[in-house]
């Protein structure tokens, strides 16, 4: 009973961002009740969260919008079609738990920027603004805005701040109804009741259907596919990004644990249906999710309850529903918008390292003035390269003096290093962190700049947890380059894993095996015999 009550509010809350969110992304209102009890049904029955609530979400306006200004509203549908195989394919190669490894901040970025986004979008409506048709760019609206404020509706404005304000406060009066649907209500009223001259659903999109439409497979080929592969891979990201983390943020909130590529795979499935139903794309929403939980929910059974009460509605109120006006929705939107942006994460944000400001700020320009899937793929570049960086510079190169000076940190001798003594004429260096293409060229570089030529180099390997093709390839120029030199190379400590990727790369045909020592007692007794044989040999 409890889930199925928490289904019925989260229904409730779900009808008027259903239809905000879809009109904000350029398609008729009915679009976005389709998506919300399509594809909500679909990710609650089949999805990798128990308390996952799905539909249309803030985080798609940017994208759809700009599919539909471009290519219509059949290229939308395509792409959606087109989206759900990929991110069923993103689920299928397991795909999941590497999506969790974006960056915190270019996450809070691109979702800052894509609030004040959502918040631009709705000014027109918000203010009562007489503008036919406005620019897709965020400076292109906003240079629009500032010519026509001289209209502004003061009717439209007014409902728009009381709609405001009921959202964020009416929970002071009771939290058992959501503020935004006794805002959406009076408001109603009051423009049907004194005839306020305002723009409502009905004038601007005319009737809403109160039926599901028949399925439809959209028509593809090949054509088609290389027109919209890339609108088509921007909303499959958003879309699994969006869903791990409102099922992370789930999670935390029950105590659970989702499984992510069963999710992926149910947000893919949702979305070939929402596209075939007619819909938009759709992904976990944070907030009804949340809302969600807060009410009791915790089985799918809300989930799909709350879809079964949007059909309900939707079937038996839709000839009212276009009569709600456009600034209520604006509003509704614009505290949307305040929720997600989150801004109190993005400014603490600006005072931690520089790197992380960096990514922040690029990602979140490059949201607002250019393109969310531009600010992504530039945003995960920045953000592998400082990764590189960081794990570059954590790579250590220490020498015998430092390795074996009369007392460790805490003062007292190793016992595992008390008895070591190196042969004169050997230089011992021990390497601390990964040997990969971000940091082989340092090592390469600290070696080859040797204070003194030694008869033998020995490299003690024990703290190198992988090395990659180009660390391969580095330490194979440096075993060159000294045994042209005619300086002997030893290996102590080599770890499984980094000894077959060197014996992969060729490495032995220039260091025989039985000059890598398990260990670095082995490597100077090995030493000790080399010296031995070439004084001899002398």
């Amino acid at each position: 009973m409890r889930d199925i009550m928490s289904g019925v509010i989260v229904g409730i809350v779900a009808l008027p961002l259903a239809i905000a969110f879809a009109i904000a992304s350029g398609v008729s209102p009915d679009k976005g009740l389709i998506t919300a009890v399509i594809a909500g049904l679909i990710i609650s029955a089949l999805g990798g969260s128990r308390v996952q609530i799905g539909g249309p979400t803030g985080a798609f306006i940017v994208i759809v919008y700009a599919i539909v200004q471009e290519h219509g509203v059949g290229g939308l549908t395509i792409a959606t079609f087109m989206a759900g195989f990929l991110i069923i394919a993103f689920g299928l190669a397991r795909l999941g738990d590497l999506l969790k490894f974006i960056p915190y901040p270019l996450i809070v970025g691109f979702t800052s920027g894509i609030a004040l986004i959502i918040f631009s979008s709705q000014v027109k409506d918000f203010f009562g603004l007489g503008i036919d048709t406005l620019p897709a760019d965020f400076i292109g609206k906003w240079t629009v805005y500032f010519q026509h404020f001289t209209q502004v509706n003061w009717y439209a404005f007014g409902i728009a701040l009381a709609t405001v304000v009921f959202s964020l406060q009416f929970h002071r009066v009771t939290t058992k109804i959501p503020g935004s649907i006794v805002a959406i209500v009076l408001s109603t009223i009051i423009v049907i009741a004194f005839q306020i001259p305002v723009e409502t659903i009905e004038t601007k999109f005319g009737n809403i259907p109160n039926r599901i439409p028949l399925p439809s497979i959209p028509q593809v080929d090949f054509e088609t596919v290389k027109a919209l592969i890339q609108p088509a891979f921007a909303i499959a990201l958003l879309g699994a990004i969006e869903s791990l983390l409102s099922a992370v943020v789930a999670d935390g909130m029950i105590g659970g644990r989702h499984r992510s590529n069963m999710e992926l795979v149910a947000q893919g499935t949702a979305n070939i249906f929402s596209a075939v139903f007619g819909g938009i794309p759709a992904t976990g929403a944070i907030a009804r999710t949340a809302t969600n939980i807060k009410n009791g929910g915790r089985t799918p059974i809300a989930g799909i309850t709350h879809a079964l009460v949007l059909l309900l509605i939707m079937m038996l109120f839709a000839p009212l529903a276009k009569l709600i006006p456009l600034a209520t929705l604006a509003g509704i939107l614009v505290v949307v918008a305040w929720h997600m942006g989150e801004w109190h994460l993005f400014f603490s944000m600006l005072r931690s390292n520089r790197a992380d400001v960096l990514i922040l700020l690029t990602t979140f320009l490059l949201t607002v003035i250019f393109d969310l899937v531009i600010a992504i793929e530039i945003g995960v570049v920045l953000s592998s390269f400082f990764f590189m960086k960081r794990m570059s510079d954590s790579l250590i190169i220490r020498n015998s003096v430092d390795i074996l000076g009369p007392q460790n940190e805490n003062g007292e001798e190793s016992f595992e290093e008390e008895a070591l003594t190196v042969p004169k004429g050997v230089l011992l260096y021990e390497i601390h962190g990964p040997l990969f293409f971000g940091a082989s060229q340092k090592f390469q570089d600290t070696l080859l700049n040797l204070h003194q030529k030694p008869k033998i180099l020995i490299l003690r390997m024990r703290n190198v947890p992988f090395i990659d093709a180009t660390g391969a390839y580095h330490l194979k120029q440096l075993v060159r380059h000294l045994q042209a030199q005619q300086v002997g190379v030893l290996l102590s400590g080599v770890g499984e894993g980094v000894q077959g990727e060197l014996e992969k790369s060729g490495f032995h045909e220039l260091v025989d095996k039985s000059n890598i020592l398990a260990n670095i007692q082995e490597a100077i007794f090995k030493s000790r015999e080399i010296l031995s044989l070439k004084s001899q040999g002398a």
